[in-house]
């Protein structure tokens, strides 16, 4: 008897969590059976209430617009009235300009001064970055067919990025300002007091800052000063804003660069050519300038005319076949070929 009793209440104590388990088992399939069902009928619903739902949402949104747009009213009739200013500035400084620039072409005539040289710009789009053959490098879609050569300058509207070092047909590659194979002259618009521009030249160290090697080592820098192509070796032109000047770490000078290599998309390209020097005028050539007149050679004495005898004419002597072609004479060889005549008829 004791031995049926454990059976039995052994057998009584297993069989409800047989059934819980059955009936957890048969509540998840339901759930999803359920949850499906449900996933199904809500499609169904929107579905079937969707051009409702396209016309309801349509003036809403109009509204909610408007609604919105009342409070950016007088904002934007602010932004107006400061626009109009800043346009009304802008023009001011246009007519300024120009004025300049036909005061600068007066100077230039008038001090006869060497034209600047012609920049061709060719706009570009960054349509590959690659880390071979340097470590960071720029691939443009225009090649020598659009006019881009290797050397050239590449900019973006922020500042000179690097050097065109490979040009194909279609594309050209771009050495960065920043890589350790990048050296170009540039030029430090230092402070007046501290003597004025500073030569230097700018070398990449594959960090965001370029090192700056300075010319002179008595030169004074600050952080700060702008950093611009020199235009040094007539590779690059004059002027190209770089960077500003920051301290190092190192104890020396580096330049914090104006465009970023990594975010730019639009550059150009520049074609820097110098003009052709024109030929001098008539009257700058070296005879002129020494106030020396071209005049014509004289005979020589031995083809002068001879004083004829009383009452016989004096037959003219041929002039010798070199006469034609000799050179102008100066005014100090007229001078003594008059003095010349002047013997002989005495």
């Amino acid at each position: 008897m004791p031995n049926a009793w454990k059976i039995a209440r052994k057998s009584n104590a297993q069989l409800p969590l047989v059934i819980v388990i059955a009936l957890a088992v048969v509540l998840v399939l339901l759930g999803k059976a359920q949850s499906g069902l449900f996933d199904q009928a809500r499609v169904k619903v929107t579905d079937w209430l969707a051009p409702g739902l396209e016309l309801v949402r349509a003036p809403v949104q109009g509204f909610d617009r408007w609604m919105g747009s009342i409070g950016e009213i007088f904002t934007v009739y602010e932004e107006n009235l400061r626009l109009k200013e800043e346009n009304a500035r802008l023009r001011q400084w246009r007519n300024v300009a120009i004025v300049m620039q036909n005061r600068v072409g007066r100077y230039q005539n008038l001090l006869h001064a060497v034209p600047d040289p012609k920049l061709n710009a060719v706009l570009a789009r960054v349509i590959g970055r690659a880390s071979r053959p340097f470590l960071q490098t720029l691939i443009l879609d225009a090649g020598t067919a659009h006019n881009a050569n290797p050397g050239e300058a590449v900019v973006d509207a922020r500042g000179m990025i690097g050097r065109v070092y490979l040009a194909g047909k279609r594309t050209s590659w771009v050495i960065l300002l920043t890589d350790p194979n990048s050296r170009i002259p540039v030029t430090v618009a230092a402070s007046v007091g501290d003597g004025g521009a500073v030569q230097a030249i700018m070398s990449g160290d594959n960090s965001p800052l370029p090192m700056l090697d300075l010319v002179s080592h008595t030169a004074t820098l600050h952080a700060g000063d702008q950093v611009v192509s020199s235009g040094d070796g007539g590779l690059l032109p004059y002027g190209l804003p770089i960077g500003t000047v920051v301290p190092g770490n190192d104890g020396g000078w580096r330049v914090s660069l104006l465009a970023d290599a990594a975010s730019t998309q639009d550059v150009e390209i520049l074609n820097y050519s110098e003009p052709p020097e024109p030929l001098p005028a008539e009257a700058e050539l070296p005879a002129e300038a020494a106030g020396i007149h071209p005049g014509t050679v004289p005979p020589p004495p031995s083809a002068q005319k001879k004083v004829p005898a009383a009452g016989k004419p004096a037959a003219a002597a041929p002039a010798p076949p070199h006469a034609e072609a000799s050179p102008p004479a100066s005014a100090a060889q007229r001078a003594m070929a008059s003095a010349a005549r002047a013997d002989g008829t005495e």
